[in-house]
């Protein structure tokens, strides 16, 4: 006989109190670990499983961090782990299912050792259908929280460790920005830096407004701060992250202060190089992009989803743009940037996307010049106004679609790459090559993978290195003096 659930002690994702926007002021909380919390986690370990985008990865980091603070250390395998955080994605499907195989996966493992807290948090704990479905069918789930809550981590490690309870819970609200939060860089030169958090475009396919909040951006003084200790501790990389950052600092509106200010002022912090991710062509502005030219650090690459060149998907999609505004964008950014590196994402198979309207996204595609994409068939998620649309396309005539666009994109990629032979390009060293421990790979400023050998002593460096082989998808070289 299955265990009854008490659903009103938890605090469970309401999709419909996540789509209200208001005008309140965002609140600023400072994040301070209470003293009697510093030792919780001395002589014990911990693990973090992190899907996703780079949002993502950078909660990971803070989770780390909070982690460590209490005395935690990371673990090396999860048999000797005494904390094993999941942080999940929702934007499609296939994650979700993946997510799915591992919590089952790690039943066994907490039956082996009962005091293993297993935890569920990010996008996915954000949904409702979720935590339905981890309350009754996965009871070794101790700790689901979402994405407005991290900094409560340590309550629910004290809870869950001490008091033995379950502890669910979500906030299904705006949002707020939480400062002073500790992370553990899983990079030595390269780092992620949140500017902005949520997303208020609600384009008809995506949970993101949903499960993020409202778009809300951090104060000036902070990121300026955070990167400027970055640089004293020696990184050369920032890349800045928010679901739209061209949006940040239009929701503050009493100050004219947004991204194109906020990249000159990083500009001058002394960080070698800036990127961010991502944008949406809607809030892109004259004032950006001149802050790009204008900028000695801020890279000359550019990724800006169009998702599809039907001005009919487009309105479904509600992506408030038409194909010919965005290309105008595109083109306004390429002249104002002359030699930026431009990719996209692209979805195929939107319901009610007819072959006319594949064929606008390719002649978008051959118009746009687009150096790369991610390319994707339309994944339905619950809560979206999309999984309702009427879908008659067969499965096999989206993944058709598919590959004939891809075809088009890896001539793009290919073109992309030949520009840059027998040129000479910057490249910031990551590492080895997966493929060859001899050669060193790095990207360059046009966000190129570049191969070259050289001695691993540079890796961490920025060097020259000219190009003599230009591949689909990266660059072969020779180190320059």
């Amino acid at each position: 006989m299955s265990k009854k659930i008490d659903i009103e002690k938890y605090f469970t994702p309401d999709l419909s109190k996540a789509r209200k926007r208001t005008n309140k002021t965002i609140e600023e909380v400072k994040f301070d670990l209470k003293e009697t919390y510093k030792k919780i986690g001395l002589n014990k370990t911990y693990l973090i499983h992190t899907y996703g985008c780079q949002g993502n990865e950078a909660d990971s980091e803070t989770m780390g961090g909070i982690l460590e603070l209490m005395g935690f250390m990371p673990a090396i395998t999860e048999e000797e782990s005494d904390v094993i955080l999941i942080n999940t994605c929702a934007i499609r499907e296939n994650a979700e299912n993946r997510i799915w195989g591992e919590l089952g996966r790690l039943k066994a493992l907490k039956r082996q050792n009962p005091d293993l807290i297993l935890g569920l948090a990010g996008c996915m704990a954000q949904e409702e259908n979720v935590v339905d479905r981890v309350l009754k069918k996965y009871q070794h789930v101790d700790l689901v929280f979402g994405t407005h809550n991290i900094h409560k981590l340590p309550d629910y490690i004290q809870t869950a460790m001490f008091s033995k309870e379950r502890v669910i819970e979500v906030f299904s609200n705006e949002g707020e920005i939480v400062e002073n939060l500790p992370k553990t860089r899983h990079h030595k030169f390269k780092a992620w830096v949140n500017i902005m958090f949520g997303c208020d475009e609600f384009c008809t396919y995506c949970i993101v407004p949903y499960t993020r909040g409202k778009e809300r951006s951090r104060s000036k003084e902070e990121i300026i701060e955070e990167v400027k200790e970055l640089v004293i501790n020696g990184y050369k990389e920032v890349t800045l992250l928010g679901q739209n950052v061209n949006a940040y600092g239009k929701d503050k509106k009493e100050d004219s202060y947004t991204f194109g200010d906020l990249l000159r002022d990083l500009d001058e912090t002394g960080i070698e190089r800036i990127r961010f991710t991502t944008s949406h062509p809607h809030d892109l502005d004259r004032k950006t992009m001149e802050a790009i030219r204008d900028s000695k650090h801020v890279m000359p690459f550019f990724h800006l989803p169009v998702q599809s060149g039907s001005n009919q998907v487009l309105k479904k999609m509600n992506r408030h743009y038409t194909k010919e505004s965005y290309l105008k964008v595109l083109n306004d950014l390429k002249e104002i940037v002359p030699g930026i590196s431009v990719t996209t994402d692209i979805i195929v198979g939107f319901p009610g996307e007819t072959e006319e309207d594949f064929m606008e996204t390719l002649d978008l595609v051959e118009k746009a010049d687009f150096e790369g994409a991610f390319t994707f068939v339309f994944s339905k998620r619950e809560g979206t106004p999309a999984a309702s649309f009427t879908d008659s396309t067969p499965e096999d005539e989206k993944k058709q679609r598919l590959y004939r666009l891809n075809e088009k994109i890896n001539e793009g990629y290919l073109k992309g790459s030949k520009r840059f032979l027998n040129e000479t390009v910057k490249v910031l060293v990551d590492g080895v090559s997966k493929n060859d421990d001899q050669v060193l790979a790095g990207y360059s400023e046009h966000q190129k993978l570049v191969n070259f050998r050289g001695d691993k002593s540079l890796i961490g460096q920025i060097v020259n290195v000219k190009i003599t082989i230009a591949k689909t998808w990266f660059l072969m070289g020779e180190l320059v003096d």
